[in-house]
């Protein structure tokens, strides 16, 4: 059972999954999102997670409503919909061409509880937004998407040129070596592992590490930036667990 075993993370900062991340990294990576128990059953257990572990999982789930069960058939919710489109866009961000500008966004409102300064914390920092100081957020305009159209009743959103020099204030915003570093790590640990469940580990880290990849423009980056390989790499696993879940799931 060696995926519900906890342990300390190792070098590259992985702990063996749990039946909840396996069942989840799975579903979240197919299209669509939904697979028959029977086919789950099949899936989970090269990752070491036996049926009745499996099933007592899956219950849990349905009951947190991370998922929802119909006719055998479990899929995801709507809420880790929304977690799997942006899991789909840190694959392949959508980008244009960088002219200079930053977008900035300005928080305005104020008396809001903690849980809502979260909150939008957390939604500004999904935005690949960084804050430079207390209320003020900003990142290269290169990203080809616009701002949630609510944002205006709680901050302002402009285009701006700051003084400093573009590369050090990116370096400033962002721990672009640490990124790295992990990426890099992660990427190696993929291409030597020769289990599918340490494979499976791997790059389930790797797409949330890539979750946070600022995706800068190129001019911005460190020498090397391993984020291009990285998304390369999880791409082609992606595709190759899509044609093994399409052959188990015929079985």
């Amino acid at each position: 059972m060696r995926m519900n075993v906890s342990a300390e993370p190792d070098a590259a900062g992985l702990r063996p999954l749990s039946a909840r991340s396996v069942v989840l990294s799975l579903l979240l990576g197919v299209h669509p999102p939904q697979l028959p128990v029977k086919d789950l059953v099949r899936l989970v257990e090269p990752f070491g997670v036996g049926g009745s572990t499996l099933r007592a999982a899956l219950s849990r789930m349905v009951a947190a409503g991370d998922l929802r069960r119909a006719d055998g058939v479990y899929r995801l919710s709507d809420r880790l919909l929304a977690r799997q489109r942006r899991q789909d866009e840190a694959v392949r961000p959508r980008t244009r061409a960088w002219d200079g500008d930053w977008e900035m966004v300005v928080i305005t409102a104020t008396g809001r509880g903690p849980a809502e300064r979260a909150d939008l914390r957390t939604r500004l920092t999904a935005l690949r937004l960084a804050e430079l100081r207390e209320g003020v957020w900003l990142r290269p305009a290169n990203l080809d998407r616009p701002l949630p159209a609510g944002l205006h009743r709680v901050a302002l959103t402009c285009t701006a040129r700051p003084d400093e020099p573009p590369r050090e204030l990116a370096a400033r915003l962002w721990p672009l070596a640490d990124w790295a570093a992990t990426a890099r790590a992660l990427l190696d640990r993929a291409t030597r592992a020769d289990h599918p469940a340490d494979r499976f580990t791997a790059y389930a880290a790797a797409v949330r590490h890539l979750l946070t990849d600022p995706v800068l423009p190129s001019a911005l980056l460190p020498a090397g930036w391993p984020g291009e390989g990285l998304r390369t790499a999880y791409a082609a696993y992606r595709r190759e667990l899509g044609v093994t879940l399409d052959a188990r799931g015929g079985q």
